[in-house]
């Protein structure tokens, strides 16, 4: 007797019929991947952050130092930041990406310090302090 169903018999039988296996959809994954993951060489730590912000922090204070007046430490600001971000660049690129990622975190800190301060002092003097 057929039950409506692809000519099968009514019990595990001679007749029976069986599904073939299904092919998963990958929406649910059984096993192990198929393709090898891919692992960062130099992955980016906490340590390589801190070493990048500290020595950028070191770095800015220093040059910011070198300026006697709110212009002067405004530009030695921007090119102490400039020569940290092509540090950060070349560490990018060749060696490890955390401390790149420290020095370019402190060093939009300092310029964002630096903007603020060419901004009061403008804000105070009415005139623009830069050139």
């Amino acid at each position: 007797m057929t039950n409506g169903w692809h000519g099968g018999g009514d019990g595990p039988g001679a007749g029976a019929f069986t599904p073939p296996p299904r092919t998963p959809s990958g929406l649910f994954p059984s096993g192990g991947p198929i393709r090898p993951s891919y692992r960062e060489p130099n992955p980016v730590t906490g340590g390589g952050v801190a070493v990048g912000a500290v020595v950028t922090f070191a770095w800015l204070l220093l040059f910011g130092l070198v300026g006697r007046d709110v212009p002067g430490y405004a530009w030695w600001t921007l090119l102490a930041g400039w020569l940290a971000w092509v540090a950060a660049a070349v560490l990018v690129r060749h060696g490890d990406r955390g401390v790149a990622t420290g020095v370019a975190i402190v060093t939009a800190g300092g310029w964002s310090i630096a903007a603020a301060i060419v901004a009061v002092r403008w804000a105070q003097a009415g005139d623009w302090p830069l050139w």
